[in-house]
């Protein structure tokens, strides 16, 4: 689909990534079409699976997570079926915020909030007496230094 992209298609992404609620009316206005084919166009986005969805940025030290953790998960397994069972485990932990297979030593990284240590530590014993879980080593976080939940779209990163 990349290459079917053209140049009105790039700036309705970059639009929309900046501003999700953005009515089409001023989408249109903006990328220079007129609001019916502006619309066309983002449904055929959200078809293609180019836009997977539209969501709030909630900050979540202001809603009571005070705590983010990396936890790196080695298993013991990484047998297909292993792997599907131990990410189907993680679906259901709402302190896990993103999971991401690794290859190399660690097996899984899994960003982590919570309110405070002692919750953490809780989740982190139920995570290390999981199935199939090896071992487990966490990185507490100082400080965010980059946030962006944006895909980049400057000319340098379409070729």
């Amino acid at each position: 689909m990349h290459q079917q992209l053209d140049a009105i298609d790039w700036k309705i992404l970059a639009e929309l990534q900046r501003n999700g609620r953005i009515t089409n009316v001023e989408l249109s206005r903006r990328v220079g079409i007129s609001a019916p084919p502006c619309l066309r166009r983002m449904r055929a986005l959200e078809e293609a699976g180019i836009i997977r969805g539209y969501r709030a940025l909630l900050d979540e030290k202001r809603l009571g997570y005070d705590v983010t953790v990396f936890a790196m998960v080695h298993l013991v397994s990484q047998a297909e079926a292993d792997l599907a069972a131990f990410e189907e485990r993680v679906r259901a932990w709402p302190l896990v915020r993103e999971c991401w297979m690794l290859s190399g030593e660690v097996d899984f990284i899994l960003k982590c909030v919570a309110p405070d240590l002692n919750t953490f530590q809780g989740f982190v014993a139920e995570l290390t007496a999981a199935p199939n879980v090896r071992n487990v080593k966490t990185a507490l976080t100082l400080r965010r230094s980059k946030d962006e939940a944006s895909v980049p779209l400057d000319e340098s990163s379409k070729a």
